[in-house]
């Protein structure tokens, strides 16, 4: 519902009004929502380096039985 708060608009101001809402309604429903930004949490990059074996060095046995 629309209300006029302040002054005596004709009625083919406030029809010109009511029609820009009405537009601008149309508008915002006909746009398709944006997809949501990825997470970096969800990355799969940082999951495949997660996964990498270890290298081979003097403490590549620390990681020998992580959980892959």
């Amino acid at each position: 519902m629309i209300k006029v708060v302040r002054g005596n608009p004709t009625p083919e101001e406030l029809a010109a009004a009511l029609a820009v809402v009405q537009a601008r309604a149309a508008a915002g429903a006909a746009v398709a929502p944006a997809a949501p930004a990825r997470s970096e949490w969800s990355s799969p990059a940082r999951l495949a380096a997660a996964h990498r074996a270890p290298h081979p060095g003097p403490r590549a046995w620390r990681t020998t039985y992580w959980p892959a």
